[in-house]
C-alpha cells in the first residue's frame, strides 16, 4: 500500500512546483509590473513627481500622511491627482514610527509607535481610509507602513488592519523574488535615496528578467528629504515609457487586484 500512497503526494509536489514555476501573467504579455509610489504627501511630489509622471503618461501611487501640511494647503492638488488616475494610498494619520530603533531620535513622543496601542493604530488607519475616500471617492485601498514598523506597544498593528487593504507595502527588497510566494500584506519595497537613474533602471530590468514586479517608494523628488534628484527620477520614467511592451506601470492597487485575480484563476484551475 505504501507505493500507492506515495504516488498522489508525488503528483501533488510536481503540480505545486509547476504552479510556482509558471511565468506570472501580466497584462498584455508584459514581463514585469512596476509600482512607482511616493510617501508622506510632500510638496516636491506635487511640484515635480506628478508633472513628470503625467508627461510620460504614467500613473503613480501617493501614500498620504493625512496630517501633512499639503492636505491643508494643497488639498485640491491631491484631488486633481486622483482624478487624473493616480492612486491615493494610506500612510496613516500621524506617521507613527518606533523611537527605540537606531537613528530614531527624530520621532516625537506623541507619535511614537512604541507607546501607541494596536487599537489606537487600527482606529487611526481606518479613519485615514475614510478621509481618503472623501478625496477620491474610492473604496479599494492599499497602504505603505510608516517606516516599515509594525510593532505597536502591545502587538503587530498591521495584522489588525490587513483585511482593510488590497495590498500593503513593507519590508525591504523592491523586486519580488517569487510571485507564487508573495504575501499581499508584506510586499517588499525599495526606498531609493540619492541614487542614479542607472541604479533605478537596473531594478526594473531585474524585475523584467525575473518576470515579477518592482516596487519603489520615493519621498522627495528634487527636494524635501530622503530625496532622489529630478534627473534620476526622469531617467527612470523615460526608460519605462520607452518600453511599454516590457513594463506594466500601474497604481499599486491595480497591480495587487491583478495579482489576486491571477492567483484566484490558478487556484480554481483543475
Amino acid at each position: 500500500m505504501r507505493p500507492t500512497r506515495r504516488l498522489p503526494l508525488a503528483l501533488l509536489l510536481v503540480a505545486t512546483h509547476a504552479l510556482a514555476a509558471e511565468p506570472f501573467a501580466w497584462p498584455g504579455g508584459k514581463r514585469a509590473a512596476v509600482s512607482l509610489a511616493y510617501d508622506d504627501a510632500l510638496p516636491s511630489q506635487l511640484d515635480h513627481a506628478i508633472p513628470a509622471l503625467d508627461r510620460h503618461g504614467l500613473k503613480g501611487s501617493f501614500y498620504l500622511t493625512l496630517a501633512s501640511d499639503t492636505l491643508r494647503t494643497r488639498r485640491q492638488a491631491w484631488v486633481d491627482a486622483a482624478r487624473h488616475g493616480h492612486e491615493l494610498g494610506n500612510h496613516s494619520l500621524f506617521h507613527q514610527c518606533s523611537s527605540s530603533l537606531p537613528d530614531r531620535a527624530w520621532v516625537p513622543p506623541h507619535r511614537d509607535l512604541d507607546t501607541t496601542t494596536v487599537a489606537q493604530m487600527a482606529d487611526q488607519v481606518r479613519l485615514a481610509n475614510v478621509m481618503l475616500a472623501a478625496l477620491d471617492g474610492r473604496s479599494d485601498r492599499t497602504m505603505t507602513v510608516p517606516c516599515g514598523d509594525t510593532r505597536a506597544r502591545d502587538g503587530d498593528y498591521v495584522a489588525a488592519v490587513a483585511p482593510e487593504f488590497v495590498g500593503i507595502k513593507r519590508g525591504q527588497g523592491g523586486v519580488v523574488a517569487d510571485m507564487a510566494a508573495l504575501d499581499a500584506s508584506a510586499v517588499p519595497v525599495d526606498v531609493p535615496v540619492d541614487v542614479t537613474g542607472e541604479q533605478l533602471i537596473a531594478r526594473v530590468e531585474e524585475a523584467a528578467r525575473q518576470g515579477t514586479m518592482a516596487n519603489f517608494t520615493f519621498h522627495g523628488i528634487g527636494g524635501d528629504y530622503l530625496a532622489v534628484s529630478n534627473d534620476a527620477h526622469e531617467a527612470l520614467l523615460r526608460h519605462l515609457a520607452a518600453h511599454p511592451d516590457v513594463y506594466w506601470v500601474a497604481p499599486f492597487v491595480d497591480i495587487m487586484r491583478h495579482v489576486a485575480s491571477v492567483r484566484g484563476a490558478r487556484t480554481a484551475s483543475p
